[in-house]
């Protein structure tokens, strides 16, 4: 049993490995200075939930074994300068979560875009027949009630691999602390642009996660993705490579079916690149004990993991969608999905800019014909977003030359957005609303109730 100390224990993965430690007997305790739901009733419910906000340096001392510094933890934290003094043994998320699955076989799904869903499908068809596998995935996934599980029984850890760095002192990708036997990556794009100011950066991280796997082990990826091919190809290290491409499927009236040798099986998600991330999906857990037929009994019931490709509502013509999509590549395909989807529907995406990579000047650029596929755009940031980040205001002429889209409407202001989207006749519309944020509080259910009334 061990004394561990969360610092940032209020953060979507944090939260969820701190419940984790708590329930294998590990006495835990942990600060942060802001703590919302669902994170903050559910260490409630565990008495972990911290007395009071703030950090407090006191609660740390030599008892303590491990100090896990979430991603929220700055490098001036008063907690973390005290562990620091302290001498104890201060981890990032991702490198004491390797550490806790060492002796397992670990499965870990990367890549720019794709990584959540493809999780998601996995453990839906692993939970669909009853095989039970630990797991850590970037967004709740239906009939899952947690966003990770460890236990001390089973043999294999499927893991989301996240790219970005581990922690306010280790600068590492996190996903280079797994080791994996069994990867995936399912693209590449350039993404994270404050910490990986170019692409060649960017790339560089995939290369080091591939020479990461374990000698011997398998490397599944997207073929069609011409960086990533050329990135696998090019590389020496001593894995099995096996590539994967879009599988045949056909849309019809609203529903695509996938084409497989025991007939044609209609799915709950759409999009060329869901297809692929099922592909990839049917690799994985081929690997962890799935054999294909069994696959294709249980995908058509999945349904998506939460805010990707999201049905919100649905009227008598119109349809309200809401997608975890921001970076450039994954607004591409999401808008060309849903256009090939309803193709006799019209398409209106609003996209919040919110990221560090979407608010910054020169990146913007990369949006270039990312809404192509929608008949009508909105872009809306809000100022002070950018003054949180410490961006300089984006000239909304400037945005609407980066999309070079012919009707885009550029919005900075939260109510004309709500004005906006509020008062349109939704009639024969799909309405995509695409962010990592909250476009500046919208009212969610009067969108919905808007929505239903077409």
């Amino acid at each position: 049993m061990m004394q561990l100390h969360f610092i940032a224990i209020g953060g979507s993965a944090m939260h969820s490995l701190a419940l984790a430690m708590h329930r294998l007997g590990h006495r835990v305790t942990g600060s942060d200075d802001a703590i919302f739901d669902p994170s903050k009733t559910k260490l409630e419910q565990a008495n972990l939930l911290p007395d009071t906000l703030g950090w407090h340096p006191e609660k740390l001392n030599n008892e303590i074994d491990v100090v896990v510094l979430g991603m929220h933890a700055k490098a001036d934290n008063p907690e973390l300068i005290m562990a620091q003094a302290l001498g104890l043994k201060i981890q990032s998320y991702p490198e004491f979560l390797a550490s806790m699955c060492k002796e397992k076989s670990t499965v870990v799904v990367a890549g720019s875009h794709g990584k959540t869903t493809i999780t998601a499908m996995v453990l839906h068809v692993l939970n669909y027949h009853g095989v039970s596998t630990d797991f850590m995935i970037g967004a709740p996934v239906p009939a899952v009630t947690e966003t990770l599980s460890i236990s001390d029984e089973n043999d294999f850890i499927l893991l989301e691999g996240d790219e970005y760095l581990s922690s306010a002192i280790d600068s590492q990708p996190k996903f280079l602390w797994y080791k994996p036997e069994i990867a995936l990556i399912s693209g590449i794009a350039w993404d994270h642009v404050n910490v990986f100011p170019t692409f060649e950066d960017y790339i560089s991280q995939f290369e080091k996660f591939i020479y990461s796997i374990v000698e011997g082990g398998v490397l599944f990826y997207n073929e069609e993705d011409k960086e990533l091919k050329s990135l696998v190809e090019n590389c020496s290290h001593p894995v099995k490579k096996i590539p994967y491409v879009t599988p045949e499927h056909t849309v019809d009236n609203g529903i695509t079916y996938l084409n497989t040798s025991e007939g044609s099986l209609p799915l709950s998600v759409f999009g060329t690149h869901n297809l692929m991330n099922l592909a990839g999906a049917r690799w994985i857990s081929q690997l962890m004990g799935v054999d294909v037929s069994d696959f294709y009994e249980a995908i058509p019931s999945f349904t998506g993991a939460a805010k990707r490709m999201e049905r919100l509502a649905k009227g008598k013509t119109a349809i309200l969608f809401k997608d975890f999509a921001h970076a450039p590549s994954k607004v591409s395909a999401s808008a060309k999905a849903v256009k090939s989807q309803f193709s006799r529907h019209k398409i209106k995406v609003c996209l919040e800019l919110h990221t560090y990579s979407s608010l910054d000047a020169t990146f913007i650029k990369q949006y270039k014909d990312s809404l192509t596929a929608a008949d009508e755009a909105i872009v809306f940031y809000d100022p002070e977003a950018l003054k949180i980040k410490n961006r300089a205001p984006i000239d909304p002429d400037a945005i609407k030359k980066a999309f070079n889209h012919s009707s885009i409407e550029v919005i900075t202001e939260a109510k004309v957005l709500q004005k906006e989207l509020f008062e349109q006749e939704y009639v024969n519309y799909v309405l995509v609303m695409m962010s990592s944020g909250n476009f500046g509080d919208l009212d969610w259910e009067k969108l919905k109730q808007v929505i239903t009334i077409f």
